[in-house]
């Protein structure tokens, strides 16, 4: 009984860990009282040939499908600044919080992902964090009733974590470089 509620205890701490992190990555804020990190934040459009905007997630990108992560496209002002591109998809219920995948270092001239993008990833440099279930690469959602928001960040600097960087790291390592972001909203699966 010890050891299963100790891995109860550590599971929950790294999904809440990285529910702060998302949240405060979502939201702009520093991570440190006191200390304003205020910036103008662009905003991009984020759409997708196989989602809509609060409509279900299609069956083929949960796990119950097998399609792997869905297209993506995103859209913006010109960032000039921009130098490398960030997507985290995060499920978001109040009991259980989770980020399912997390892929970055997108080079910035690259305004899309095809489906099943895990598998082909666009540039040298660009990597994906270890998600909640301490899976790397896309998680496929499989709560049917929870909300799924897919986040695109346009970044200032391309994201400097080491390998296995904790899932917190990485995502505070993208909410420091922020300069624009956009995020498409899917509820529940098909």
């Amino acid at each position: 009984m010890g050891l299963r509620y100790t891995a109860t205890r550590v599971r929950r701490a790294v999904v809440i860990s990285a529910a702060v992190a998302l949240a405060l990555a979502s939201s702009g804020c520093a991570l440190l009282p006191g200390r304003s990190m205020a910036k103008d934040i662009g905003q991009l459009n984020v759409t997708s040939p196989e989602l809509r905007e609060g409509k279900p997630l299609p069956r083929e990108y949960s796990c119950k499908g097998n399609q792997g992560s869905p297209p993506l496209r995103w859209s913006g002002e010109p960032l000039p600044g921009a130098k490398s591109i960030a997507i985290v998809l995060d499920t978001h219920t109040g009991a259980n919080p989770a980020v399912n995948w997390v892929v970055y270092n997108i080079p910035p001239d690259w305004t899309e992902l095809g489906p099943n993008a895990t598998e082909a990833l666009p540039g040298d440099d660009t990597g994906q964090a270890k998600v909640t279930s301490g899976k790397e690469g896309y998680e496929p959602p499989c709560d049917d009733k929870a909300t799924y928001r897919f986040s695109v960040y346009a970044l200032d600097e391309p994201v400097t974590v080491e390998g296995g960087a904790s899932l917190p790291k990485v995502l505070k390592n993208i909410a420091d470089r922020t300069i624009a972001r956009g995020r498409l909203t899917v509820v529940h699966i098909e």
